[in-house]
């Protein structure tokens, strides 16, 4: 298993616009991608303009064919210039449960 958190910090006024965008690229992930296990849009309790994301791939090719996919590039275009702050990424793999 190949997994990502992700946190990003939403320039003010563009939540929404965001969060299209997100939704579009989350659905595409788990519905058209087979390598795509996990797909989580969270937001923080605290700051509404922060998100989290948890992703999870069966392994890193699937995780690069991901970075490919139309869905992820029009994501990646459309929301360029509405982050406040650089996205924080941290890569993970599985410990539990076991065989992830």
């Amino acid at each position: 298993m190949y997994g990502l958190i992700v946190t990003i910090n939403i320039k003010p006024g563009f939540k929404d616009q965001f969060m299209e965008a997100l939704m579009e690229d989350a659905r595409g992930s788990v519905n058209n991608e087979p390598g795509c296990l996990r797909f989580d849009v969270l937001e923080d309790s605290e700051e509404p303009n922060r998100i989290y994301l948890m992703e999870e791939y069966r392994d890193e090719a699937a995780f690069q064919a991901h970075t490919q996919q139309p869905h992820m590039i029009k994501w990646r275009d459309t929301v360029k210039d509405w982050f406040a702050t650089p996205t924080q990424v941290s890569r993970t793999s599985g410990v539990y449960p076991p065989g992830r």
